[in-house]
């Protein structure tokens, strides 16, 4: 059984890697805020864009690390080396063939969806830099599946500090022209945001050469198997399946906000976005872990275990996540500031945080929760719960921002909607024991 400090050890590194990889966006959402509003607002919108494209890597990448996890808590390490290796080589065909296609619609397609010419040229800048960041985006994604796999989780805390120092230099030069470099606003915070994803593969190829048994872990041949591929697929579709969705609903609120509200509000979401960011990575964190202590666990044959692991890392999750909100509404204003000086777009951001900062204890335990059934190997369950709630989600959506042209803090109510119906699904199938049956 897991104790409080197994879960911490591997809980945060996996918090501050998540950190690092988010506060690149956040980073660039607090110096755009420097340069006006359009420019806030478009960050946003290219953002999500980016990481519906990112999921599909994050999807594969979290289906391999259940996969690690399992073979790990089997002790079978030679197998776990195939699955990074064949992870990292399928995930570069996407990434090679989508690069040149989205610079194309970047340019062609995606300005017609946008009501505001100067935001549709924004967003249109930021993602034809942006993209050169998949190829490294993917490759980490498959090193953070094996050192959570394997509960080697502080490594994880060093690259997180890397991409985090990078990305600050590279962002205060390239968007204002410091440090000798050019000013390209926008487009430099896209070129920073590939340039530390650059420098986090970078070192992750550098310390897993210096530190890891490369062949205890099966990393001695490089070779396609599309047996193994085939192997993680079976698992993994269905999660990049679900987060492509969920994260397609999420451009879908910001498209309603940009067509319906304006360019305020829509400055304003983004704001509130990249608290709710942050400010759920505890949560996230502990999810992650979850997913693998989940696997780990069934496969030292420890089943009976399970529950009670889930409920302690649902708790834990709940009391950090309290402590992260009562810090967030003791300085509310002084962190807005943070992302913007006017007093005007300050006063407009207050009550829509608020409404934010009351779906995160239902996130905290929903994250836990879900994130407990992708653990179990039923990842194809896991996606027919995605589906139903993006239903309920969507259509109250519509209804809220379309028909009922209500505020914006009126439409951030949806993560109550979407989080609660997640949690309650997952704690009545993990009650049910039916996970008991998957076999992977």
């Amino acid at each position: 059984m897991y104790t409080n400090r197994h879960i911490f050890k591997i809980s945060a590194p996996i918090f501050l890697s998540l950190l690092a990889q988010n506060l690149i966006q956040v980073i660039d959402t607090a110096f755009l805020g420097r340069v006006g509003e359009i420019e806030l607002g478009a960050s946003a919108l290219a953002g999500v864009m980016y990481i519906a494209i990112y999921t599909l890597g994050f999807g594969f990448s979290m289906g391999s690390q259940i996969l690690i996890g399992r073979r790990n808590g089997e002790k079978n390490y030679s197998k776990i080396g195939d699955i990074v290796i064949q992870g990292a080589l399928f995930l570069l065909i996407p990434a090679i063939i989508l690069i040149p296609l989205l610079r194309f619609g970047a340019v062609n397609w995606i300005p017609a969806l946008f009501k505001s010419a100067d935001v549709a040229g924004a967003v249109s800048e930021y993602l034809q830099w942006r993209v050169f960041g998949l190829i490294f985006a993917f490759f980490n994604l498959m090193f953070r599946a094996f050192y959570i796999g394997i509960a080697r989780t502080n490594v994880l805390t060093i690259n997180a500090v890397v991409m985090g120092v990078v990305n600050i230099i590279f962002d205060y030069g390239l968007i204002f022209g410091n440090l000798g470099m050019p000013e390209m606003g926008i487009g430099g915070a896209a070129i920073a945001s590939v340039i530390a994803e650059f420098s986090s593969t970078l070192f992750f190829l550098i310390y897993t050469r210096k530190t890891v048994d490369l062949l205890k872990y099966g990393f001695n041949k490089i070779r396609f198997q599309w047996t193994v591929i085939k192997k993680t697929l079976d698992i993994s579709i269905f999660m990049m399946a679900q987060y492509l969705f969920s994260i397609s609903t999420w451009f879908l609120f910001f498209m309603l906000i940009e067509n319906y509200m304006g360019e305020r509000p829509l400055a304003v979401t983004n704001i509130v976005r990249s608290f709710y960011t942050i400010f759920t990575i505890p949560s996230h964190a502990i999810g992650s872990s979850t997913s693998t202590l989940v696997s780990n666990t069934i496969g030292a044959g420890w089943t009976h275990e399970v529950m009670g692991l889930i409920k302690r890392l649902a708790l834990i999750s709940l009391g950090v996540m309290l402590i992260v909100i009562s810090v967030l509404l003791a300085f509310p204003k002084l962190m807005i500031k943070i992302y913007t000086d006017d007093p005007s777009l300050i006063s407009d951001t207050v009550v829509p945080l608020y409404v934010m900062i009351s779906s995160l204890p239902i996130y905290s335990l929903g994250s836990v929760l879900f994130s407990a059934v992708s653990g179990t190997g039923n990842t194809r369950t896991a996606l027919k719960f995605e589906i139903i709630t993006l239903l309920f989600y969507v259509t109250y959506m519509w209804f809220i921002i379309v028909y009922m042209k209500a505020s914006v803090a009126a439409a951030w109510t949806t993560e109550h909607v979407y989080w609660f119906l997640l949690m309650t699904m997952s704690f009545f199938y993990l009650r049910s024991e039916k996970w008991k049956e998957r076999k992977i």
